[in-house]
């Protein structure tokens, strides 16, 4: 379905024809293409040919993270953990904590849910055969915990960060010689980040404009075997820390500009009427725009369970998918939040990245939410939710309001197109934190037929 346009998007919203759907959740996705080609032939509304084109697309993604029997999970769970019975395997799989799919009919389980399970239930780690594998959890704990506190000490904190980013096409899809278009992620310069400076590319490309809301650098070359695209970049990131005072709040006020994050932006930021009354259900009704946003953050945080998930296009409404199966990864925790302030009339907008730490570096998305007069906050219940895991009560309430200062913010709205823009339908049409690649006549697939890197060269605390 490589048709598709970026504002078709729009269409998911339409629901599928019944009989395609059940093939779809039954797994069996070749039949399911087969039903729609046939329907694309007729005469259909221009909503439901669109709807369908991007269900082309969609299916052809959906099984490729879902690898596993019912017999290798086991096994995979059980070279992991002590003790392991199939009667706990299904009682985690009937809780939500272990994500599958049907795939022609048979239970197939997503690659990572092992290491979902040791990211969000601590209780298991006592049972590891191998216990260095939670190593980097407990000291990225810890290293937050100390963040937290200097940030409060000092009024923020600030790093400078050198990075580098990666992609390479997949042997198996390799074409000789062939015209290929990539663009890699850098940061926007925006907010928290300062002195942004391009190292260098490994082919001449076009850097989007600073303030460009999914900032890339976007080159094109002729293929060749092992060919690496890579971007390289350094910046600084300021971030303040800023003490919250509801009495201070002023209510009736509001900036301009603010409205765009206050409308829905479908398919996805979606005010539907179970999301309306979970808001009002949550909220109670509070006018004080910084108690509302209060009460959602808690109520997200404390309800919902972090879990990986299958990619985002694939997913017809993410924060309806998180706020009935109260579960989902940061990037659904962050439009939940965005969704539920907005009914409740609280300004917010997305902003992600990387998190990238002396320790670590990996995909993250978070939140933000305006309040006079304090400005644009920012709220991060991936992080408070996991702190309230851990029983981590200062650096919960940490979350709210403020964030940590290993960001590198390459997105400062969600669902918009890069420039300049891709001539095929975007692999994730709403976020970009790894980089995506192209051929003359049709989008590849990440993961399958792309690999992506995100490599720290420095890390150095600098003078706020």
């Amino acid at each position: 379905m490589e048709q598709a346009r970026y504002s078709d998007l729009k269409y998911l919203t339409v629901k599928l024809p019944e009989d395609i759907e059940k093939l779809k959740w039954y797994g069996d996705f070749e039949r399911a293409q087969k039903v729609i080609d046939m329907r694309l032939q007729k005469d259909i509304p221009k909503a439901l040919r669109r709807r369908l084109e991007l269900e082309k697309w969609i299916l052809k993604r959906l099984p490729l993270e879902y690898v596993y029997t019912e017999e290798e999970a086991l096994k995979g769970l059980s070279d992991t953990l002590e003790g392991v019975t199939r009667e706990e395997f299904e009682q985690l799989r009937d809780e939500g904590a272990v994500e599958w799919l049907f795939v022609k009919g048979q239970v197939r389980y997503k690659d990572d849910f092992v290491e979902n399970l040791l990211k969000t239930r601590h209780n298991l780690w006592k049972r590891l055969k191998d216990p260095s594998k939670v190593e980097g959890r407990i000291r990225g704990s810890e290293l937050l915990d100390r963040t937290v506190a200097a940030m409060k000490d000092k009024g923020g904190q600030a790093y400078r960060m050198h990075i580098r980013s990666s992609l390479q096409v997949e042997k198996e899809v390799f074409r000789p010689g062939a015209w290929i278009r990539v663009h890699l992620p850098v940061p926007v310069e925006q907010g928290q980040v300062k002195n942004f400076r391009l190292l260098g590319t490994s082919d001449k490309g076009v850097l989007s404009d600073g303030d460009c809301p999914q900032r890339t650098v976007c080159m094109e070359a002729k293929l060749e075997q092992g060919r690496e695209f890579w971007v390289e970049y350094v910046f600084e990131n300021h971030t303040k820390y800023t003490h919250l005072e509801e009495a201070g709040v002023l209510t009736g006020q509001k900036a301009a500009g603010l409205s765009p994050y206050l409308e829905e932006q479908l398919p996805h930021i979606r005010f539907t009427p179970y999301l309306r009354e979970l808001t009002w259900e949550v909220t109670e009704g509070e006018k004080n725009p910084l108690k509302a946003a209060r009460k959602i953050y808690d109520y997200i945080t404390t309800h919902v369970m972090y879990s990986f998930v299958r990619q985002y296009a694939a997913i017809d409404n993410l924060p309806e998918y998180m706020a009935t199966g109260l579960k989902g990864d940061c990037g659904i925790y962050a439009l939940l939040f965005i969704t539920m302030c907005r009914i409740a009339g609280v300004p917010a907008r997305w902003q992600s990245g990387l998190y990238a730490t002396p320790l670590e570096i990996g995909c993250h998305d978070w939140a933000q939410f305006y309040i006079e007069p304090y400005g644009w906050l920012y709220a991060d219940c991936s992080f408070g939710g996991a702190a309230w895991r851990e029983g981590k009560k200062e650096r919960w309430d940490f979350y709210f309001g403020n964030l940590d200062p290993f960001r590198v913010p390459t997105c400062r709205e969600f669902q918009h197109e890069f420039m300049p823009p891709r001539f095929w339908l975007r692999e994730d049409p709403y976020d970009n934190q790894s980089g995506e690649a192209e051929y003359e006549d049709r989008g590849l697939i990440s993961g399958a037929e792309y690999s992506t890197k995100k490599e720290i060269i420095s890390i150095e605390e600098i003078p706020l």
